[in-house]
């Protein structure tokens, strides 16, 4: 996972190329999956303007997600 500076509500992302499964982490505290996301789809959303838009038009009911579990 690496942060991202520029968002009020994403507070870091990562992706497994081999999987196209990208994960949002937000300052909310939630950790997203999101399944069949490209590396295309990946590097738009982490250079995007806003991060936090992109991800609300482009990622956010456009993909299969699932949340996860803290670990303790």
């Amino acid at each position: 996972m690496k942060p991202v500076e520029k968002s009020s509500t994403i507070d870091s992302v990562g992706y497994e190329p081999a999987h196209q499964l990208l994960k949002i982490k937000f300052k909310s505290g939630g950790t997203y999956h999101f399944e069949g996301v490209s590396a295309d789809q990946h590097q738009k959303l982490i250079t995007a303007e806003s991060v936090g838009k992109y991800f609300h038009k482009h990622i956010k009911g456009a993909f299969k997600s699932m949340r996860q579990e803290e670990k303790r």
